[in-house]
């Protein structure tokens, strides 16, 4: 299938898009539920380490996608995150939250285990526009998410958010009707897979190195921000705007760094946006007014970059094995990110989130020497 097939591609990128909105209610609802449950920020940056412990699984995930295809799974992914995120506002505990959180990761990791894979087969040889596209309806996801909650509370309240189960059921439908024949699976003897994993550990340590400081300043802006905003005095839906913003601007540069991957080469890629994400979050620190906004615009365009070019990467080095290959990566960016949550969240326990703030952004730019690395073994 060397033909790029442009509305499979772009309906596998909308169902992203209605998946990724429900993932993304916690960062809004963050404010809303630890006054109501009274917990820590440490506390607060374990939720997506919940969230993301199901990624653990995304290996066998990927073994499994790779030997016979599990597209089902897939479709069933979006009616499951749907289900799971909008019953935050019932939750009665954090251990409840917890639980929700833990149900909506095993969706999530149904859905971005496979689905590149998916993308990456109706792409042809423009694999890396095919990413972009797709990569767009995630972090376009993030920047209607907040306005969406935001929105549901407004109108039906915290409690009352599970009205927006049943658009998870109709992407699932629409999901369904596109890619019931699609085969992802590739068959492979056993052995492959540990011949694999010995192949590709250089590789992935670089990646894991590489995710692990990206990660700081991009968990920081988009966990905390509407947090560290409104504990500034800005009112819950102005920084549920600014978090829409930054997503809003991370969806332009996932589709601008893809194209342009294709052109310029993708480590000239990660170099530009590994070096201007801290500056553009200090910048974001320092200013006030418009000025702020404006960097915070090139705040997401720097730290979402990357991820889509990451990902043509991993699909080119894994020709016989490509959902394993993502399964691995999606668990190492999950793990890392959900570390680095909790990381930030002591940070703001014990020095004010405006200082973790500046600690990660600072932290980020360690990520520089292991692009040069990456380049190395690409």
């Amino acid at each position: 299938m060397r033909r790029f097939h442009t509305a499979r591609v772009f309906l596998i990128s909308v169902v992203h898009l209605c998946h990724d909105i429900y993932s993304s209610f916690l960062a809004p609802l963050l404010p809303l539920l630890i006054d109501k449950l009274g917990f820590s920020y440490s506390l607060a940056g374990l939720l997506p380490l919940a969230q993301r412990l199901p990624s653990l699984l995304n290996p066998f995930i990927g073994i499994v996608a790779d030997r016979a295809g599990i597209r089902y799974l897939i479709i069933a992914a979006p009616a499951i995150t749907a289900v799971s995120m909008s019953l935050l506002g019932m939750a009665s505990s954090y251990g409840v939250l917890v639980i929700l959180l833990l149900i909506m990761g095993i969706g999530s990791a149904f859905w971005h285990v496979p689905a590149p894979v998916m993308v990456k087969k109706v792409s042809g040889g423009q694999v890396g526009k095919g990413m972009s596209i797709y990569m767009v309806g995630g972090e376009a996801a993030r920047t209607l998410g907040p306005i969406a909650i935001l929105t549901a509370v407004s109108v039906w309240g915290l409690e009352g958010t599970y009205r927006l189960i049943p658009v998870g059921f109709l992407a699932s439908l629409a999901l369904w009707l596109s890619v019931k024949d699609l085969q992802i699976g590739i068959h492979h003897p056993p052995q492959d897979v540990a011949q694999t994993t010995k192949t590709f550990t250089p590789f992935f340590l670089v990646i894991a190195a590489l995710l692990l400081f990206r990660a700081c300043a991009k968990t920081a802006m988009t966990l905390f921000l509407p947090t560290f905003l409104t504990h500034q005095g800005s009112t819950l839906w102005s920084a549920g705007i600014s978090l829409s913003i930054l997503q809003a601007a991370g969806a332009a540069g996932t589709l601008v760094a893809g194209w342009l991957s294709d052109r310029i080469g993708k480590n000239r890629v990660l170099y530009m946006t590994t070096f201007a994400g801290p500056v553009a979050v200090s910048l974001f620190l320092l200013s006030t007014g418009v000025l702020r906004v404006v960097f915070l615009i090139f705040s997401g365009i720097a730290l979402f970059a990357a991820t889509p070019v990451l990902l043509a990467l991993v699909q080119e080095k894994g020709q016989e094995r490509p959902a394993f290959m993502n399964g691995i990566f999606m668990t190492i960016n999950f793990i890392v990110s959900s570390l680095i949550a909790v990381f930030v969240g002591l940070l703001g326990d014990h020095f004010g989130l405006n200082t973790a703030f500046w600690i990660s952004g600072l932290l980020s730019i360690a990520a520089i020497p292991f692009v040069w690395l990456l380049a190395r073994l690409s």
